[in-house]
């Protein structure tokens, strides 16, 4: 563990960054994989609090202790599936078409949790859009190869990709993109500007980040960011309506609004919002906010104040930079699938969404490296990261004995409400718990207030409550 954050905080360019004060079961039953799972989720969740320290340190010139629980860990990397409704009930993931099919000659991931995607899906392969369309479906992916399968759906703008192993997703184009790559890469477009924001009580107080990102690994760490201490607006489409599941596991901790970017006004709202913000994270593919002029080196040259994270499925070089992707597809195309596999005759999966989790915790802890170097130098740095590359990086730790300490977890220890009677699981991480009598983040602040004045002419959703590490 110590060898795998050390790799991690160098990538981040903190060389300083201080100890992690781990406690719990090292390898979690719940996280059991012949993958190195745990070790992966707690190096991104410790990376993400070492370099909040680091910002501490470089603003207020003092480091916070850093403790992490691997327990704690385990659930938040569970998080959606451990979200709660009033009535004390899981909110379903994947919808029907989202599963793993037989091919013709191996085995496809489809994804079509959203209405457009599940219409795509089914027009490239020409059939309607019904209730009973799984059979049909089945039939017509069981009568194709897996490629042809992957090659139709994308071309229809639906998402299907093709099962690989490890090597032969290393052989293919999107594999060969992210080969070389950093896990997280820093860009510097060269403009200098000084962090400007007073120091508070947390890490980021008093820093605003702009989250243009849906699903889980661009919400998972602009929650983070908002846990430690960050003023976090998310916008989304309005004809784009997020799920239900998501529409509240991606805005705990923030204020959420609708915007309609395509339209003159709309797009000088979110100009304006750019402006005001320290942090961009977007999640889209690469390319698609050129419309809007939100694309890195537009940012840079309109905002040259503004950090931008940005997150995509497949990275942003190669062919597959382009296509759409998700958790459950990356892991397929990247041989993680057929290494996961209980008996070598069809993919397996990880034990929960790693690829978004660690990306996520990723995403946040390089902002934080990125507003550290603005603050110590008035550098900014565009951040980059993608779940094919954190797919890569968890197979390059090799296979692990799939054993697992067998000592009692309970995520209930972890849950904290959320408003309105939803309950979920706190961020993950103390800072100097010791030092304030042991409050740790599992103790939630007041409901943030919603946009102020200078956000004049949004609609916000209304926020969940704002859980925060302290």
């Amino acid at each position: 563990m110590d060898a795998l954050l050390a790799d991690v905080l160098t990538g981040l360019g903190v060389v300083d960054g201080g100890a992690v004060e781990l406690t719990g079961d090292p390898r979690p039953h719940v996280l059991r994989s012949p993958l190195d799972v745990s070790g992966c989720a707690v190096a991104s969740v410790a990376a993400c609090l070492t370099a909040a320290a680091e910002l501490a340190h470089v603003r207020t010139g003092r480091r916070p202790e850093v403790a992490l629980d691997t327990g704690h860990v385990a659930a938040a990397v569970l998080g959606e599936a451990l979200l709660r409704d009033p009535n004390g009930q899981a909110i379903a993931g994947f919808a029907p078409l989202s599963r793993l099919w037989p091919a013709a000659d191996g085995w496809v991931r489809t994804h079509a949790n959203y209405p457009w995607h599940r219409a795509a899906l089914l027009d490239a392969f020409g059939l309607p859009d019904r209730g009973d369309a799984e059979t049909p479906l089945a039939e017509a992916i069981a009568a194709l190869p897996a490629l042809e399968v992957e090659r139709r759906a994308y071309d229809a703008g639906g998402l299907a990709v093709a099962a690989r192993t490890a090597s032969e997703w290393c052989r293919s184009d999107g594999g060969g993109a992210v080969a070389d790559v950093p896990l997280v890469t820093f860009d510097e477009p060269g403009a200098r500007v000084p962090l400007g924001a007073a120091p508070g009580a947390l890490p980021a107080s008093g820093l605003r980040v702009l989250d243009l990102t849906r699903v889980i690994a661009g919400p998972v760490g602009t929650r983070m960011l908002a846990a430690l201490g960050a003023d976090v607006l998310r916008v989304d489409p309005p004809h784009r309506p997020e799920l239900p599941l998501h529409a509240v596991d991606g805005v705990i901790g923030k204020a959420s609004t609708a915007l309609e970017a395509t339209e003159d006004s709309g797009q000088r709202l979110l100009h304006a919002l750019a402006d005001q913000a320290d942090v961009l994270v977007t999640g889209y593919r690469p390319g698609a906010l050129r419309a809007l002029g939100l694309e890195p080196e537009q940012v840079a040259e309109r905002h040259p104040g503004t950090v931008v994270v940005t997150l995509s499925a497949w990275g942003t070089s190669g062919p597959w930079a382009t296509r759409r992707g998700f958790d459950s597809l990356v892991q397929v195309a990247s041989g993680i699938g057929w290494a996961t596999s209980a008996d070598g005759d069809r993919p397996g999966a990880l034990p929960c969404q790693l690829l978004d989790h660690a990306t996520g915790y990723l995403v946040a802890a390089g902002a934080l490296a990125a507003l550290a170097e603005r603050a110590r130098t008035g550098r900014i740095r565009h951040v980059r990261l993608s779940l094919a590359r954190t797919a890569r990086w968890l197979l390059d730790q090799g296979l692990h004995d799939d054993v697992a300490d067998g000592r009692r977890w309970d995520p209930d220890g972890y849950r904290i409400p959320l408003g309105g009677g939803w309950t979920g699981i706190a961020p993950p991480g103390r800072l100097d718990g010791a030092r304030s009598g042991g409050r740790t983040c599992r103790l939630a602040t007041p409901e943030p207030s919603p946009p102020g004045p200078d956000r004049t002419g949004l609609h916000p959703h209304p926020p969940a409550c704002h859980p925060t590490i302290g």
